[in-house]
């Protein structure tokens, strides 16, 4: 697939460059450790660190980075952050990688971040997010749709079928991108000409080149997005952590399948009902003798009402119902 078929991946940001840096392992170096990477939590000092110098991440690869990286001499280990600095050789090759497959890359320091997941996530907002596709569509809201990779025909039909009807209602899917529920909606949504979103864990280089992904991802109905290197491969811990995405970019969420008390399904909607409370939650109705399902509900998810005009599922994901807002995340008062 080449540039001139997609967007084109525009330049990356000094700011941005600066996070890769400290925080991406930079898959092409295969030979880098990535224990020296700063974890979420360093970085989110090293942010605060800079916002109360008045400075940005950008200055620490200037002519006067060596001061500050001296002043923070009692945070961090200075060597270490040398050494992720010094990766400016391998940062130009991933980055002209990146931009010959059409990805893009974007941090919290650049004004086209995706609002939602900013705003919604705040401190555990992923530094980072790559993608490909039209990013304008992460800012639309939508129905996020998850479920089981091993399912019965019957709930793969319904799943596609909630894809179709949010496409006639102009309502973007938003999904995992697995085999199984995720795919079927996506597809349903795709195929009546809807739009969807893909919040994938891994192998984001290979999704953007799969030939099934090309004509809608050029038709900029499909947007691919991951907080993970373009070439890193699955990790179940990843697999969990993307699920907060999903649910930020979303206006309401259907859960269609889970196994119980297990599963990153199961995780991502608990998660949801007992600690990040972004958006409503409801389950299928027609799986009343699902445990999970109905443990789910049991702690606060809804029954999808099962609307069946495109202005019914639109009233339905856009109601405004009362959601509790977690006290486990705090406003960055910086914005990098």
């Amino acid at each position: 697939m080449s540039t001139s078929e997609l967007e084109i991946s525009a330049p990356v940001s000094p700011n941005t460059q600066a996070i890769l840096l400290l925080t991406a392992p930079l898959i092409l170096g295969r030979d880098e450790n990535s224990n020296e990477l700063l974890t979420a939590s360093e970085y989110k000092k090293l942010a605060r660190f800079l916002y109360e110098k008045e400075c940005q991440p950008a200055d620490l690869v200037t002519v006067g980075g060596n001061e500050l990286l001296l002043e923070l001499d009692k945070i961090f280990n200075i060597e270490r952050l040398k050494r992720l600095l010094a990766r400016g050789f391998l940062l130009s090759q991933a980055i002209e990688r990146w931009q010959a497959r059409a990805i893009w890359v974007v941090s919290r320091a650049d004004k086209d971040y995706p609002a939602r997941i900013k705003e919604r996530l705040k401190d555990i907002a992923p530094p980072v997010l790559y993608g490909c596709g039209v990013a304008e569509i992460l800012n639309q809201g939508g129905l996020a749709v998850v479920g089981s990779r091993h399912a019965d025909p019957a709930v793969l039909e319904s799943a596609t079928q909630i894809g179709e009807l949010a496409a006639c209602a102009q309502q973007t899917i938003i999904s995992g991108g697995a085999r199984g529920i995720d795919q079927a909606a996506m597809s349903g949504a795709l195929e009546a000409g809807g739009t969807a979103v893909g919040v994938l864990p891994d192998s984001l280089e290979r999704a953007a080149l799969n030939r099934e992904n090309r004509n809608v991802l050029r038709d900029r109905r499909l947007v691919l997005l991951s907080p993970y290197d373009p070439q890193a491969g699955f990790n179940i811990g990843n697999a969990m952590q993307r699920n907060k995405l999903i649910y930020a970019l979303a206006d309401a969420a259907l859960v269609v399948q889970a196994d119980h008390e297990k599963g990153g399904t199961w995780a991502g909607a608990i998660e949801q009902l007992d600690k990040l409370h972004l958006v409503p939650v409801y389950t299928l109705p027609n799986a009343q003798q699902d445990i999970a399902l109905e443990s789910l509900r049991n702690k606060g998810a809804l029954t999808w009402p099962n609307p069946t005009t495109a202005e019914k599922f639109r009233e339905t994901i856009t109601a405004k119902l009362t959601q509790k807002r977690s006290l486990d995340t705090e406003q960055l008062p910086f914005s990098f």
